[in-house]
């Protein structure tokens, strides 16, 4: 479990209410959006393009999996 507040600290920020998880969800959101464009600047290009990819890829994953352990530590599935 240490680990996992190592990568992804947001994600274990105290949540009173709904509106604080709403909003942690929100932030991963617009850091995934954002980290998107910026990648999808770079995959025209042809030699980086498949490396930009599997970067794309790896953000994807890691704002899905931000997101899932915010609502598992929101209903305090997580100790």
């Amino acid at each position: 479990m240490e680990t996992l507040k190592k990568f992804f600290p947001y994600s274990f920020n105290k949540k009173d209410g709904v509106a604080a998880l709403i909003i942690n969800i929100i932030v991963y959101l617009v850091v995934g959006a954002i980290a998107g464009v910026l990648i999808g600047l770079f995959t025209g290009l042809p030699i980086v393009g498949w490396i930009v990819g599997i970067v794309a890829g790896l953000v994807d994953l890691y704002v899905l999996i931000g997101i899932v352990l915010s609502v598992l530590d929101y209903l305090n599935v997580l100790k």
